[in-house]
Formats: structure tokens, sequence, C-alpha cells
């Protein structure tokens, strides 16, 4: 079962996203800040991260930067959830593979994570 890492500090999305990939047969692990973030990358190893560019304590691009520094890191796929406005090319600057603006279609982004996880 593949891991994903639901890394948002707003209850909402983190619980709207925490049922549609659970019931879509993933394994959630869920993060409110980035520091948080940081540790259970370090302890679970997710196959991907669902990472909001603004977190507490530690924000979303730091948390990426983080993660594509150490070597586990290379391997696992970062989507970053942005606000409208917010540019893309800061969350692939980073080294996220790609970014996802909020508001979002549950639909378009299970096809993403699902071809993501496939290749």
């Amino acid at each position: 079962m593949k891991k994903i890492l639901i890394a948002d500090d707003e209850p909402n999305i983190v619980a709207a996203l925490d049922f549609l990939l659970r019931r879509n047969g993933y394994d959630v692990l869920v993060a409110t800040t980035g520091r948080e973030a940081l540790e259970l990358v370090a302890a679970r190893k997710p196959d991907l991260i669902l990472l909001d560019v603004m977190m507490p304590v530690v924000n979303g691009y730091d948390v990426c930067r983080a993660i594509r520094a150490g070597d586990p890191g290379k391997s696992i796929k970062i989507v970053m959830l942005t606000a409208k406005g917010e540019q893309g090319d800061k969350a692939a600057a980073a080294g996220a593979d790609l970014y996802f603006p909020k508001p979002f279609s549950t639909s378009e982004l299970l096809g993403v994570i699902g071809s993501l996880l496939a290749g």
C-alpha cells in the first residue's frame, strides 16, 4: 500500500484529503506543521507528500528543500498545494515534482497522485 503524507494546517483540507485518500486505498499520514512533516518523512518514509506552502514553524518551500537534500528524499514525490496566485516556479525551484493550486478538483488530484506513484 502506498503511503501519502498530507502536510497542511487547514483542518478541513486535511479531513477531506484523509477521507479521499483512504477511500482510494492509500495509507495516510498527517502533519500540521513543517517540522512535524520533516519528522514523519524521516520516520515513516512516505511515497508521496501533499505539501501546503503556508505551513507554521517551517514553510512548505523549506520543507521541500530539506527533503530533497536528504538521500531518501530524492525518491519521494512531492506535490505542493498552493493558493491561487502563488507561483509554481517557486515550488519547482524548491524541488517539488509539481504544484497544484487550491481550491482543487479531488478527481484531478487523484489522477495526478496515481500518475506520480505509477511512474
